[in-house]
């Protein structure tokens, strides 16, 4: 698809993306940037917060070097409250003509520890009214910032992968967690990445196991993902073709409602497997 030459209007409220997941190493980060470049590179205006406190990568997979951080912002909204422009604390990412913000993750764990939930959504609130998307990058883990984060999110993008069992127990237990809370399902979107690593796990008997089908699915391509790191390029942006790229902007079409074709995944098969028997 071109890229747009003209800037789309902002809405009043920009629409919200969350990346969740119960499991670390899993494509969060990755798919958050993707997501973040394709929109931008479709005329978007976007923000990319990074609220995975302590751990935060987003800075490091696009090779950034944030002068100012969310610390920064609290320490402000501490002293001149709603008169803070959260804008000012932005870094910008930009990649030929494709730009787009982020806001940094605290630099520091003792920074990490002292952010209060309430100055995390303030900033949200603020970048609605400034970008068309804001992307948040989130912790695998239901504290109360992330709590509240999930209750702004127009969209939550769930990421898992099904290479092994533990994995696969702690996304049911986060998909039973999300609709105990009375998260509305229709605004959870579950996301399988690496669907075509080798295992000997069904796809279908996890979808049984989850009760939902998987939204979308990304495939297993180590190579251009490490390389995508490597570069500090995401894979939707890079000069060479690869399939988790196109199944990214796939992604990004899906939600910006310019496709609807539903995800490839495999053909349920009738019988229950030993999965099935493991949870049953």
């Amino acid at each position: 698809m071109p890229m747009s030459t003209e800037k789309r209007p902002t809405p009043v409220n920009g629409i919200v993306i969350t990346f969740f997941s119960t499991a670390s190493a899993v494509g969060k980060t990755l798919v958050a940037c993707n997501m973040a470049s394709e929109l931008a590179h479709e005329g978007y205006r976007v923000c990319l917060a990074d609220f995975d406190l302590q751990f935060g990568d987003v800075c490091n997979y696009l090779h950034l070097e944030p002068l100012r951080t969310l610390a920064d912002v609290q320490r402000t909204m501490q002293v001149e409250g709603d008169s803070c422009r959260v804008q000012d604390f932005l870094t910008p990412y930009q990649n030929g003509d494709v730009s787009f913000s982020v806001l940094a993750a605290p630099k520091a764990l003792e920074e990490a520890y002292n952010i209060h939930h309430d100055y995390a959504v303030r900033a949200i609130r603020k970048l609605q009214a400034q970008y068309d998307y804001i992307l948040i990058d989130m912790a695998s883990m239901f504290s109360t910032l992330n709590l509240a984060v999930l209750d702004l999110s127009t969209i939550v993008t769930f990421l898992g992968i099904v290479d092994f069992i533990p994995t696969i127990k702690n996304m049911k237990i986060g998909m039973d967690t999300l609709k105990m809370l009375g998260y509305d399902k229709n605004k959870i979107r579950l996301v399988l990445n690496r669907s075509d690593a080798k295992t000997r796990i069904s796809l279908a008997d996890v979808q049984k196991l989850l009760d939902e089908p998987f939204y979308h699915v990304l495939p297993n391509d180590f190579r251009a993902a490490s390389q995508s790191l490597r570069d500090g390029v995401p894979l939707v942006l890079a000069k060479e073709h690869t399939d988790l790229g196109d199944a990214l902007k796939a992604l990004v079409a899906r939600y910006t409602n310019h496709t609807t074709a539903p995800a490839e995944t495999e053909k349920t098969r009738e019988e229950s497997s030993w999965l099935s028997r493991i949870f049953s």
